[in-house]
C-alpha cells in the first residue's frame, strides 16, 4: 500500500513478500494506460472521440448497429458489442480479427457491457490510423516512456497484437505515476502528456453507466448513490447489473477516480485531497468502501 499527498509519500508498506521494487499484476488497471493513449491520439488529430469507428474499420459500414458505434463508446464500453472474455485466451492467434467480428448484443449506447472486446477493437482502429505501425509503439512513445515505464507485458498474440485489457505488471510507485498524471491534469513532471480539457473527457460517465468514464471508474454519484462493489458487479451477467445511481464509496469525495484491476488491485486518485493511493494484493477479503473510510478517518 502506498499513499501520496501533495507529491510526498505519507505512507508506504509492503507485506507477504511484497517490496517497493516488486512488480505485481494490475490486471484491468492496464486499460487506463490505453485510455490515456487514446486521448493522446485525439490531441494529435488521429481521430475525434465521437468519430464513427466504421470510418476506420470499414467492414462495419454495412452493419446497421456497428456503423453507429463511436470511438467514445468503445472506450466507455457502451458500444453494445459482446464483452468476449475469451479474447484473453493465449490460444487465439489474431485477437483483433476475432474482436471486430464479434456480434452486437445491444443497441450502441444503451448498455454497459464490460469485457476485453472494446479495447481490442480500439487497438485495431489505432493500428489502422497509424498505417499499420504497432499500436504498442505509439502507447510507449506517447504515454509509457513519458511516465518512465518500460519492459511491460503486452500479452501479444501470434500476429503481435497486444491485449489492452490486461497484462501490465507494475510496482506500487510505478502505478502511482498514473495518479500523479491525473493530479497534474495531464502533466507529469513538466511533460504535458494530454491537455487538461481532454483528460476531463475521461472522467465523464455515460448514460448507461454514470460511474464509468473512458476506462476510469468514477465516484461522482457520491454521497447520495447506492454503494456498490464494482468488482463483484462485473461478475454478474451484463443484463442483470444496475449501474445507475451507484458509487464506490459514499464517504469518499465525488471527484475520486479509480483504476480497477481484478483481485482488488486499485489506484485511487482524489484530486480534491491531492492524494494518490495504491493498493495491491491477493486472496484477501477487501471492501473499497470500508478501506476508503478507514483511510479518510470516516470509519472504524
Amino acid at each position: 500500500m502506498l499513499v501520496l499527498q501533495n507529491g510526498r509519500t505519507i505512507f508506504e508498506r509492503y507485506a507477504n513478500g511484497g517490496s517497493a521494487r516488486g512488480r505485481w499484476p494490475i490486471f484491468s488497471g492496464t486499460k487506463n494506460f490505453w485510455g490515456i493513449g487514446a486521448l493522446a491520439a485525439v490531441r494529435e488529430g488521429l481521430f475525434k472521440l465521437d468519430d464513427p469507428v466504421s470510418d476506420t474499420i470499414t467492414e462495419w459500414k454495412s452493419d446497421p448497429r456497428k456503423s453507429q458505434i463511436t470511438i467514445r463508446q468503445l472506450l466507455n464500453q457502451t458500444d453494445g458489442i459482446e464483452g468476449a472474455s475469451r479474447l484473453q485466451r493465449a490460444s487465439i492467434r489474431d485477437r483483433n480479427a476475432v474482436a471486430i467480428q464479434l456480434p452486437t448484443v445491444a443497441e450502441p449506447g444503451s448498455a454497459f457491457i464490460y469485457g476485453p472486446s472494446h479495447l481490442q477493437i480500439f487497438s485495431e482502429l489505432l493500428r489502422r490510423k497509424l498505417n499499420g505501425r504497432a499500436a504498442t509503439g505509439y502507447i510507449e512513445a506517447r504515454v509509457l516512456n513519458r511516465l518512465g515505464l518500460g519492459r511491460l507485458n503486452y500479452k501479444k498474440d501470434a500476429h503481435g497484437n497486444p491485449l489492452p485489457a490486461t497484462g501490465f505488471e507494475l510496482t506500487a510507485r510505478e502505478w502511482a505515476r498514473l495518479g500523479e498524471l491525473m493530479l497534474g491534469r495531464g502533466n507529469y513532471h513538466g511533460r504535458q502528456i494530454v491537455p487538461a480539457n481532454l483528460l476531463r473527457e475521461a472522467f465523464v460517465g455515460s448514460q448507461a453507466n454514470p460511474s464509468y468514464g473512458l476506462t476510469f471508474w468514477l465516484n461522482q454519484e457520491a454521497p447520495s448513490g447506492r454503494e456498490a462493489d464494482m468488482e463483484r458487479m462485473l461478475d454478474l451477467p451484463w443484463g442483470s447489473a444496475r449501474w445507475t445511481d451507484v458509487c464506490i464509496c459514499k464517504d469518499a469525495p465525488a471527484d475520486m477516480v479509480v483504476a480497477l484491476g481484478s483481485g482488488y488491485q486499485r489506484l485511487f486518485v482524489i484530486p480534491s485531497l491531492k492524494a494518490v493511493i495504491v493498493r495491491q494484493g491477493s486472496n484477501a477479503r477487501f471492501s473499497d468502501a470500508q478501506f476508503l473510510r478507514l483511510l479518510l478517518g470516516k470509519g472504524s
